[in-house]
């Protein structure tokens, strides 16, 4: 592991390409969290990490911030005051005033005090903080307080910033704040990895990792995931009847209804073992449907009469695509397309 200085600075990032883990597996007992999971964080981008309620979003960032040690594999990470790490809650101190909370913040990462000031300065007036610089932290409104968890953890300029699920539950107008102070991260080198339910939030990261019960369901740039998304999607204004139900899911005010392939994705990892002891949750997102016909996600795609027609899919629908076909070959019944016979050609998944 590479060790860079430990104090507060520009991210010293220029001899390390990546921060990540290598085939790590957790265990919690007889549970199984992480199940050989491989993930590489580079300085200068945003990665998101996607999954359902027990997917293991959590414990990898919690891995990934050195909170939690694994049970097998390799984490790579800077030195402990090089990352920045932001948990599930805001991560803020409520009966210190949003000045006191960044201060303290610089003080434990050892920042020089000029330095301090003006960072936190800068980060406070661009997130809309500078009125409720006095203000307690546990008297601030939700997205209020998550803005301040991310500067606090972005403060110090660390070579490595984790945040779980930053703009769960806020208004828009912070997020557009939060997602200000993410990029502005990534701008000074970090290499920055947030859990997110919401896709379209995860479209806007340049590497995906979507897991599943604690494994790999799909990995690559957003782009890659949505071509590599294995057969078509169909649409319809009316619930489909027989086999289709089974292939279907609700979207806006239709439904999509995918129909597999002969070949198999080499972006989506084999899919005869994973845990089918646990339900699966499709993750949804909040997205505005586009007014522009012909666009992806645009449910106005179908053809009219409540006939199906064809639909360009995007990060959502490859995601739950691959948490369908995962389901159908457990159940041996993709055998016929290909998706069932084992990891597939080439490079598998990235």
């Amino acid at each position: 592991m590479t060790a860079p200085s430990p104090q507060a600075g520009p991210a010293a990032t220029a001899t390390q390409d990546w921060w990540g883990t290598e085939e790590a597996s957790v265990r919690y007992g007889d549970k199984l969290a992480l199940d050989q999971v491989t993930f590489r964080a580079v300085p200068g981008q945003v990665s998101a990490v996607v999954g359902g309620d027990g997917a293991g979003r959590t414990t990898l960032l919690r891995c990934l911030a050195g909170a939690h040690a694994v049970s097998s594999g390799r984490v790579r990470l800077p030195a402990p005051l090089r990352i920045g790490y932001l948990s599930a809650g805001s991560g803020t101190y409520p009966d210190l005033s949003v000045d006191e909370n960044l201060a303290f913040r610089a003080s434990a990462y050892r920042m020089p005090a000029a330095a301090a000031r003006e960072r936190s300065r800068e980060f406070v007036d661009r997130a809309g903080l500078a009125g409720a610089r006095d203000r307690l932290a546990g008297q601030l409104s939700g997205g209020m307080r998550q803005k301040l968890g991310v500067i606090a953890a972005m403060l110090h300029q660390p070579d490595l910033l984790v945040l779980d699920e930053p703009t769960t539950g806020v208004d828009p107008v912070s997020r557009a704040d939060l997602w200000w102070l993410i990029a502005r991260a990534a701008a000074d080198g970090a290499a920055v990895v947030l859990a997110t339910s919401y896709l379209d939030e995860a479209e806007r990261a340049v590497e995906v990792l979507a897991l599943d019960a604690g494994r790999v369901l799909a990995t690559g740039t957003p782009q890659e995931i949505i071509a590599a998304m294995p057969g078509t999607l169909r649409v319809s204004d009316a619930r489909p009847e027989g086999e289709d139900r089974r292939r279907s899911w609700r979207r806006g005010g239709g439904w999509r209804i995918w129909d597999p392939p002969g070949q198999p994705s080499r972006h989506i990892t084999d899919l005869r073992h994973q845990n089918l002891d646990e339900t699966d949750v499709i993750m949804t997102k909040n997205r505005e449907q586009s007014d522009v016909p012909g666009q992806p996600g645009d449910p106005g795609q179908a053809a009219s009469s409540g006939t199906s027609g064809t639909v360009a899919p995007d990060l959502q629908d490859a995601v739950t695509v691959a948490i369908l076909a995962r389901e159908l070959a457990g159940a041996g019944e993709l055998a016929a397309t290909g998706l069932a016979g084992g990891r597939p050609e080439g490079d598998g998944p990235r």
